[in-house]
């Protein structure tokens, strides 16, 4: 079989023969051989179709990693992935679209409730803390940490919203920006020490009780640095208004069902909630 030279092969893909050394140094489209003398990399014909289906993912917006699971996949797994993927691109979107209506309507001087924020109180609990200081990609590392602890060793399901796990935001977590970032497990008080002992890898303090304002983002609901805005904005005005300020334990998300490691994604059914003053 005649071997194609990356020129010859970037022209049939339309790929350029940077994204080609970068897809090999990823070992996401590696040729099939490489001149010992030269250097060249050489590429099959059968290669042509994957690399096609690389440069339309990439289209799309797919991040490299993702990618290189996806062309790792037969056809119907390949598909399934794709599929949801663009369910979370669309849902991203209409999150921006819904951030771009209210900055909208706020420059234009009109009022706009976002979300309903109630508050409820919280009472003094013993916890099972991860805490790190992660950036944007860290922090859902560390949430998927957290949750294969307990899909490992599991604890019966939480009775009500003050039994939940939730997660800390200490800190601005972004792209650009690592923060300290906590996952808490609620325990029963006269079980703290034992537990404690059984999952040596958390550390076991108390929080104060508390009251707290919370917008409920419902099940199934994904948590977009979009919607994440429109929410603190929505907390925020509701605060201003109602003279309640924030305190220092910092804003958090309560998941009140998680879908454990290496099930199927569903979205969270979850709060976002700031501790009040």
């Amino acid at each position: 079989m005649e071997m194609m030279s990356i020129g010859d092969f970037a022209r049939e893909t339309r790929l350029s023969q940077k994204a080609l050394r970068l897809y090999d140094e990823l070992g996401l489209l590696p040729p099939a051989r490489v001149d010992p003398v030269s250097g060249y990399r050489l590429y099959e014909p059968a290669q042509l179709e994957k690399a096609r289906l690389v440069a339309m993912l990439r289209q799309i917006g797919m991040p490299l990693s993702d990618i290189k699971v996806t062309v790792g996949l037969d056809a119907p797994a390949a598909a399934l992935r794709l599929e949801r993927y663009w369910s979370g691109v669309d849902q991203d979107h209409a999150a921006r679209r819904a951030l771009a209506g209210y900055l909208v309507d706020r420059l234009i001087g009109k009022r706009v409730d976002i979300y309903e924020v109630a508050t409820r109180k919280m009472p003094e609990r013993s916890l099972l803390c991860l805490k790190r200081r992660v950036d944007e990609e860290g922090a859902w590392a560390l949430g998927k940490e957290f949750v294969g602890i307990f899909t490992a060793r599991p604890l019966p399901r939480p009775d009500g919203v003050s039994e939940a796990a939730f997660c800390i935001y200490h800190g601005e977590v972004s792209q650009d920006s690592d923060g300290p970032v906590e996952w808490c497990k609620p325990v029963p008080a006269e079980k703290a020490a034992e537990l404690a002992n059984a999952y040596p890898e958390l550390e076991l303090r108390t929080e104060a009780a508390h009251e707290e304002a919370f917008v409920d983002i419902g099940p199934g609901g994904k948590l977009e640095a979009a919607q994440w805005l429109l929410v603190s904005e929505a907390l925020r005005s509701w605060g201003e208004e109602s003279g309640r300020l924030p305190s220092v334990l910092g804003a958090r998300v309560i998941f009140r069902a998680m879908t454990p490691v290496g099930a199927e994604p569903i979205g969270p059914d979850c709060d976002f909630a700031i501790p009040l003053r």
